[in-house]
């Protein structure tokens, strides 16, 4: 039995939560909202998985003093535009627990990845990266689920390892950080593509393709930036990316199919209700594209559909018009 602090009480953060508190663990989520904490301690419930009952082992507070104070862990899982200010304002209750990131995404304005972000702010901090094709819908009622977690220090990948491993959710370890992250950030990106191609009534042949080579352009963008390949290919790349395309319970995959559909950005944004990473993925994907050179042309096309007026038939029409090549 640990006693974890999660930071964060969305959707994810309280799916782990209950797997946590389910294996015998005391949680104490943080959340800036007084009306959610009430939610979690006197309801058991929480507004994103309605249908879920909490255990008894979750406590929600909006104090970093108290959600911190007396842990061995803490889960990190604000929105990624969120990291850099939350872990401004909890990192003086840091002492040696390991910091486990469990969000998906960069910093929007400096291009870093959320492991970056974390270390500028906290440059003694131990980190650890847990990703993987994981729904919060399917965790919280344990549904069987695979993760990888990344660090540098091996004592932080058995924690990690031992804490959430049970017979519904398998824990394999990498050393590869930066490869596990950047899956874990960029397949957004692809999920909101396939989203689009939905919306506009695309078939399964552009589906398959879509996935397979926007898996290729997030490869080649991944190890520019330090990733490994077969980490992209693994559980935080290849893994996350089907589920996040093929799935309903996505929101990046929902959000650019109301795009497809006709509704703008703003009108998106408000039906989904929750944050849609993969809208400041592509901005920041775009950017990394240029400088370093990378041939992204669906993360391009992509781009210019959400800020350059492009219709999507027209960025298909582009793409598949691209000049001829070999397979790569």
């Amino acid at each position: 039995m640990k006693n974890i602090a999660i930071i964060g009480s969305g959707s994810w953060g309280v799916a782990l939560a209950i797997h946590l508190a389910k294996l015998g663990n005391n949680i104490k989520i943080w959340s800036f909202s007084e009306e959610e904490k009430n939610l979690i301690n006197n309801e058991k419930k929480c507004k994103f998985l309605p249908n879920v009952n909490l255990p008894e082992k979750i406590y929600c507070t909006t104090s970093y003093e108290e959600a911190i104070k007396g842990t061995e862990m803490i889960i990190h899982v604000t929105p990624s535009k969120f990291t850099r200010d939350t872990v401004k304002q909890y990192k003086q209750y840091v002492t040696k627990q390991p910091i486990v990131i469990c969000s998906k995404g960069f910093e929007k304005e400096s291009l870093l990845t959320l492991d970056e972000v974390i270390q500028e702010e906290i440059p003694n901090a131990k980190i650890a990266v847990l990703s993987g094709p994981s729904h919060a819908e399917e965790v919280s009622v344990a549904v069987p689920t695979l993760l990888v977690v990344a660090s540098k220090y091996d004592a932080i990948l058995k924690l990690v390892q031992d804490t959430f491993m049970c017979d519904k959710m398998r824990i394999y370890t990498s050393r590869d950080v930066k490869g596990v992250e950047l899956g874990g950030a960029l397949k957004n990106i692809i999920a909101f593509c396939a989203g689009v191609a939905a919306g506009i009534g695309l078939g399964d042949n552009t589906f398959a393709a879509l996935l397979t080579r926007g898996l290729a352009e997030l490869s080649r963008l991944g190890v520019e930036l330090g990733g490994q390949k077969e980490t992209l290919y693994g559980l935080s790349g290849l893994g996350d990316l089907i589920v996040t395309c093929l799935s309903e319970h996505s929101r990046n995959r929902r959000a650019g199919k109301l795009i497809g559909q006709g509704k703008t950005l703003e009108e998106t944004k408000k039906e989904v209700g929750m944050t849609i990473e993969s809208i400041d993925n592509i901005e920041v994907a775009y950017e990394l594209g240029k400088l370093h050179n990378i041939e992204m042309p669906i993360v391009d096309s992509v781009y210019g559909i959400l800020y350059k007026n492009l219709k999507p038939e027209e960025a298909v029409n582009m793409l598949m018009n691209r000049a001829k090549k070999s397979e790569d």
